[in-house]
């Protein structure tokens, strides 16, 4: 399908027509399996884990462009699981290491969007136990997959800060397309946030499910479990 403009009887410009679209139903509250991970919807029961998994970040660091965090103890960290774990829109996941079983980073759909198909992926958090691992490239993959292949979604967006020079690479390394730069577009912990976005469209996704299949076969990675080939 091309995204070339129509024209209308006017010859004005339009956007092409979806003649058998209709609206989409929203991401279940059902695990996804990979090789490398298992992605749950968040619960108290993950709480411990993720907090002990956290804590190996002794600097903090991966709380700097969240909106909260860090959290001082297990309690408060406690409370805000369950919060989010009520919630529908963000609907957070916990993202667990297949091998141990342990809970090692969260993200979620939010902004969801079913009259247009139009979903957002957000508020990921790996612990350094995750980071530049397989699980972590997978855990991105299974969720795109729900997306595009499970619910026929149109369009997937990343938003970051646009100082998240690490998020904003593992969104172009994912596949994702630089839209722009949406400028003071909020303000969090006390300071402005300049917006990147990104996306990815339905018509882009069997290319890059491709590729990420490619990747994710086992005969890419070595004893160790270094890849052979990247992304």
């Amino acid at each position: 399908m091309t995204a070339t403009p129509r024209r209308n009887h006017l010859d004005q410009p339009i956007g092409f027509p979806l003649p058998d679209w209709s609206p989409r139903q929203r991401p279940p509250r059902t695990p996804m399996e990979g090789r490398f991970c298992r992605i749950e919807p968040l619960d108290r029961r993950h709480a411990a884990g993720l907090f002990a998994a956290n804590a190996e970040d002794t600097e903090g660091r991966i709380w700097t462009y969240l909106p909260y965090g860090p959290f001082a103890s297990l309690e408060p960290f406690q409370g805000w699981v369950e919060a989010m774990a009520r919630g529908e829109d963000p609907l957070f996941h916990a993202i667990l290491d297949r091998a141990s079983g342990r809970a090692l980073g969260v993200a979620s759909y939010l902004r969801i969007d079913p009259p247009v198909g139009v979903i957002e992926v957000g508020h990921i958090n790996y612990a350094p136990a995750l980071q530049r691992r397989p699980a972590a490239t997978e855990a991105m993959y299974l969720m795109m997959r729900r997306v595009f292949d499970e619910l026929g979604y149109r369009r997937y967006e990343w938003k970051c800060d646009a100082l998240n020079a690490p998020s904003r690479a593992a969104a172009e390394r994912l596949g994702f397309r630089h839209e722009g730069l949406f400028r003071q577009a909020t303000i969090y912990k006390g300071r402005n946030r300049d917006t990147a976005w990104y996306s990815i469209l339905d018509r882009e996704w069997p290319a890059l499910r491709d590729a990420f299949e490619r990747w994710l076969d086992p005969g890419n990675f070595e004893a160790a479990g270094q890849q052979r080939k990247s992304l």
